[in-house]
């Protein structure tokens, strides 16, 4: 099993019960990351930096921003609210540092 495949795997374990689809693109080194639901209709599509699949730290920021990104397709998280909860940290931080 290659590097990739294993890669592939782990998403789809975090992911689940989405399947994972990962293709590398002919047009350069990026991939095509699909997320398809059981009915295989693509739920979710990125292109992906081989550095985000690579690296730990970054591949951890993907995975989180994929389910985050999957509960607003599923109507169980709404944009402003990431937003607003992104302005409280900010708040936070600056009170922090005073």
């Amino acid at each position: 099993m290659n590097e990739m495949e294993c890669i592939r795997l782990l998403l789809g374990e975090a992911l689940a019960p989405y399947q994972v689809r990962l293709v590398r693109l002919s047009a350069g080194c990026d991939f095509d990351l699909r997320l398809t639901d059981e009915a295989s209709r693509t739920v979710l599509r990125r292109t992906v930096k081989p550095s985000q699949l690579q690296d730990q730290r970054l591949l951890v920021d993907l995975v989180d921003g994929l389910q985050r990104d999957l509960l607003i397709v599923e109507g169980r998280l709404q944009p402003c609210v990431i937003a607003a909860q992104r302005h409280l940290q900010q708040g936070r931080s600056i009170s922090a540092g005073v």
